[in-house]
């Protein structure tokens, strides 16, 4: 008998897929995101990592979805249907219904990832609240005392701030993303570490008190994604880290829409 939910955040670099069994996150893997895959070999690579856990394909009951790359969008449902037999409840404004409330000009054109994370910030850490999300590009998202989102910040991302560095300056070489320890490094893999960890931590330090200053009030902050950890814990606004917020906003979709159902 079925038993776990898949949950799929496609990003332009990384993909994320959590496991669930009711409310617990048993299983996750992180992917890079191969923006060419078809159907089959998603439905391929998917198989093999549920096999690494001794999970057969009919032991998954649902699929839910969150891609903001197109053609993995339709790669990911094709697999979702010849793997499970059902098909996946893609995320955005209009599937996540009363969990995601927003006065935004045009709802369509928020991303799926940051609508599950807004759901998720509302149902765990309430309203109003910040979340930074450390992926390919820095997303901010605001809920506001009302719970509903109102908009946000879309910004290059660590380490695609990184590879542009490096690509249009020939003498400096790519580097670990690691704390350096100080900011006033001491070798240029130093400085370069000091300049993306603690430039970033900051540039999300100095994005919150505007935003804070435009809410006229402070909130909760919290961080997410693959980076989080590297970053987070040198901004000064960073309440918390939750780095499966995503998946878990994806997780209460796809119950909203089973209830929908009956």
């Amino acid at each position: 008998m079925g038993k776990f939910l898949l949950t799929v955040d496609v990003g332009n670099t990384q993909t994320a897929i959590g496991l669930y069994a009711g409310e617990t996150l048993e299983h996750k893997w992180r992917i890079a995101t191969c923006k060419q895959s078809t159907a089959d070999e998603v439905r391929t690579q998917l198989a093999m990592l549920l096999l690494s856990e001794h999970i057969e394909p009919s032991e998954v009951i649902g699929v839910s979805l969150a891609s903001v790359v197109p053609w993995l969008t339709e790669s990911w449902c094709k697999a979702a249907k010849r793997l499970f037999s059902c098909e996946a409840v893609l995320c955005n404004a209009k599937s996540a219904g009363p969990l995601f409330e927003t006065d935004y000009p045009n709802p369509n054109e928020i991303g799926a990832d940051r609508v599950a994370d807004a759901v998720a910030m509302r149902a765990i850490y309430g309203a109003p609240s910040v979340l930074v999300d450390f992926g390919t590009a820095t997303n901010i998202e605001i809920l506001d005392e009302d719970g509903r989102f109102v908009g946000g910040v879309i910004a290059p991302g660590v380490e695609t701030s990184m590879q542009a560095l490096f690509s249009n300056a020939s003498k400096l070489a790519m580097v670990d993303l690691t704390d350096p320890g100080s900011v006033i490094g001491r070798s240029t893999t130093q400085a370069i570490q000091a300049g993306v960890v603690y430039g970033e931590a900051c540039r999300v330090d100095g994005l919150v008190e505007r935003i804070f200053e435009e809410l006229g009030y402070s909130a909760p902050v919290i961080a997410t994604g693959g980076l989080a950890p590297t970053v987070a814990k040198h901004a000064r606004y960073i309440t918390d880290i939750d780095a499966d917020l995503t998946l878990k906003g994806l997780r209460l979709v796809w119950l909203v829409n089973e209830a929908n159902k009956d």
